[in-house]
């Protein structure tokens, strides 16, 4: 463990847990702009923290510690990859945790707690959102450990600092066709599994559509601010993943203050400009039915494919 791995791990979770709620409001406040409202404003989300965890915890009858556990699952798993994830700094804290199945595992495991939460209340709501759920998630994971692995067979290791390490020293490479195949899938894959448009809407609440609002409708309090909060956390990580996989520079390869300043500053615009670009792209987007959803990822699963054969074959 290096004194830069040690930085990275305090300062990520840190920077993660204060700015994923502002990501949230600067997206939600382009969108209102670009819709021709107003919005709430960017700290909108802090403030609709603060009011969920001053509220009572209410727990459904008949649910077992599965739904009350969950959120704090979901919290500690996201909390882990922030921390092990080289979004500041190339170093890890934790470097074992830093491999590509690590991460991908740790994610998934908090989507399964979700999941079981919502069939744990034991409503057609829940049920229902936990099952689409679970179907975006056998295809979003293997498309998620596809793509990176692409990435990984130059490198010839599956560490995520050891794939940004070699990125930032070999710049030519994102520009090679399977870093542009794996980019691709890598963003249909965060759209899904963050439950963006075209694959969900987060600002809904109609049944026949919902799949992330489904499998909490049973969540108050601070139960629902940890969810909340979870969730934009996640979708930081995801975005702050593509942008240091593809477009490393900046991250801090030295523990002087400079370099950590540099970083924190790096990661911040380039997650910012991500999330702006994804919140324009959704206002000018149709949700796409349920049963076309498969045929997306299907194809995302695809172009990862074809990603790991062009890093074999046109290395």
């Amino acid at each position: 463990m290096s004194a830069l791995g040690v930085v990275g791990g305090i300062a990520q979770p840190v920077l993660i847990v204060a700015g994923s709620p502002l990501l949230v409001g600067v997206m939600r406040q382009v969108r209102a702009r670009l819709e021709g409202r107003a919005g709430a404003g960017v700290r909108q989300p802090w403030r609709d923290l603060r009011k969920l965890l001053r509220k009572e915890t209410i727990t459904p009858r008949g649910t077992s510690e599965v739904f009350r556990i969950a959120p704090l699952l979901l919290v500690a798993t996201s909390l882990v990859v922030a921390v092990v994830v080289p979004f500041v700094t190339t170093d890890s804290a934790i470097d074992p945790v830093a491999d590509l199945f690590a991460v991908v595992a740790l994610l998934a495991l908090g989507a399964v707690a979700l999941a079981l939460a919502g069939l744990d209340t034991g409503t057609a709501f829940g049920g229902m959102g936990a099952s689409r759920e679970m179907t975006i998630l056998a295809l979003v994971e293997p498309t998620l450990l596809v793509a990176i692995f692409a990435l990984s067979v130059r490198v010839g290791s599956t560490n995520l600092g050891a794939i940004v390490s070699s990125t930032l020293h070999d710049p030519a490479r994102v520009l090679s066709p399977a870093s542009l195949l794996a980019a691709v899938a890598l963003i249909v894959v965060i759209v899904a599994e963050t439950g963006r448009l075209p694959v969900d809407n987060p600002s809904t609440h109609l049944e026949l559509t919902m799949v992330h609002e489904a499998m909490v409708l049973e969540y108050a309090g601070p139960d629902l601010a940890l969810i909340e909060l979870a969730s934009a956390m996640r979708l930081s990580v995801f975005l702050g993943l593509l942008a240091n996989l593809f477009l490393p520079w900046g991250i801090a390869t030295a523990a002087t203050p400079a370099a950590l300043v540099v970083g924190v500053l790096a990661l911040v615009v380039k997650v910012g400009l991500l999330g702006v670009v994804l919140a324009a792209g959704e206002v000018f987007l149709a949700k796409l039915r349920l049963f076309r959803v498969p045929e997306l990822l299907a194809g995302s699963f695809l172009l990862a494919l074809l990603a790991v054969a062009a890093s074999y074959f046109l290395a």
